[in-house]
């Protein structure tokens, strides 16, 4: 394995549930979901499920850290989990669904260390952080079937993780924003109508529908990356378009059926901020889609600036 790729494992309980926050990220090159942390060698999913094996269900990330930041994936780690519940995950109870980290060199357990510290500091939860920070341990691909389980059975996955617990509890717990008074202050009256009130701003008089500069998008409230001008083309609308975003984990899709149509609307997943929408006319050769954005939604950095405001790690899209 070369200096640009390295494993990162997580136990976060129910594995199906764990490969769609990392999968198709920057960085991440595959996940595999898995049993570790046993005495049982190649052990199958009744075993495992029997609490007799002393597994967990895990996931194993292969990614390239100069992109993806190993930081960066145990704070997701941290957002897909209950870490005060040491008995399972949300309905799925015992041995086998509780939570872990597994480090694979000595700068991992100082980041994911570091990074349970300040959780357990910041008193986002009134009881003890308790998933444990383990060595790295022999990890066994689980059965085929349980392989990128969210894509292949895709309904009964987001079924299952609503019907869990897990996703109440994320939203909960994981998406809180900033109150109205605060948001109102920070924004200004179009910022706030477009990613508060789902507005929209006018087209050919915003921001960014002409931006030429190499750069990056963030949103405008948690700062997290959204769209590459690697990804943006003039699609003639008056709006900032983009083929794809940057970071799937950071936007959700969710049905608008306001103003007589029917919509696919793009949020912001950590802010839930209003984005824009996506249609399916977008470059053939692109996949077919146009994420139509607000500028209002978003911040642009420049890529000359892009490393002094922390996000160096996407230089690598300009190179």
């Amino acid at each position: 394995m070369s200096q640009q790729k390295k494993l990162a494992t997580f136990a976060g309980g129910c594995f199906w549930c764990m490969v769609e926050p990392f999968d198709e990220r920057p960085g991440v090159i595959s996940i595999r979901s898995g049993y570790t942390g046993g005495h049982v060698e190649n052990p199958t999913y009744e075993q495992v499920s029997s609490d007799t094996t002393g597994h967990v269900e895990a996931v194993q990330i292969e990614f390239d850290p100069t992109i993806m930041p190993y930081k960066e994936l145990v704070d997701t780690f941290w957002q897909q989990i209950d870490p005060t519940d040491a008995g399972g995950q949300f309905n799925d109870r015992g041995e086998s669904y509780q939570t872990a980290i597994f480090y694979h060199d000595e700068e991992q357990k100082e980041i994911a260390e570091h990074s349970k510290e300040l959780l357990q500091q910041s008193g986002k939860f009134k009881k003890d952080i308790v998933t444990p920070i383990l060595p790295a341990q022999p990890f066994y691909d689980a059965e085929e079937e349980h392989q990128d389980y969210y894509k292949k059975r895709s309904f009964h996955y987001k079924m299952y993780k609503k019907g869990s617990g897990r996703e109440d509890f994320i939203k909960e717990n994981w998406q809180q924003k900033p109150s109205e008074e605060a948001l109102r202050e920070k924004l200004t009256p179009l910022q706030y109508q477009v990613t508060q009130e789902n507005g929209t701003e006018r087209p050919f008089d915003n921001a960014y529908w002409d931006n030429k500069e190499e750069g990056i998008y963030v949103d405008l409230i948690s700062g997290k990356v959204l769209f590459s001008s690697k990804d943006q083309y003039d699609a003639g609308c008056g709006w900032p378009s983009f083929t794809k975003p940057l970071d799937p984990q950071q936007v959700t899709d969710v049905t608008d059926t306001s103003h007589g149509m029917v919509r696919t609307e793009v949020r912001s997943k950590q802010s839930d901020s209003h984005l824009g929408h996506v249609f399916e006319d977008g470059p053939k050769e692109a996949g077919g889609l146009r994420y139509c954005m607000n500028s209002a939604a978003m911040h642009f950095i420049p890529k000359d600036q892009m490393e002094e405001k922390g996000y160096g790690n996407y230089l690598y899209l300009f190179k």
